[in-house]
């Protein structure tokens, strides 16, 4: 999704139901990063897991300053 490398994952639970998460990387000159957004709502399917993922991961970054950057040092 632009600079950044988005890769959305999907968790299955122990009743059967299914968690989502990304991680967003991006690798600019001498310098690299790569967070881990996981969410603790749960889905009845794999792919609404995923649809979830996606979206929370081209959400965060579209926004003009994402949250995983304030938390750089």
């Amino acid at each position: 999704m632009g600079k950044y490398v988005v890769s959305p994952a999907t968790h299955p639970t122990d009743c059967g139901r299914f968690r989502a998460s990304f991680s967003v990387q991006r690798s600019q000159g001498n310098g690299s990063y790569a967070r881990v957004f996981r969410f603790d709502k749960t889905f009845a399917s794999r792919d609404a897991a995923r649809l979830f993922a996606v979206t929370q991961g081209w959400l965060e970054t579209c926004m003009p300053q994402p949250s995983f950057r304030k938390a750089l040092p």
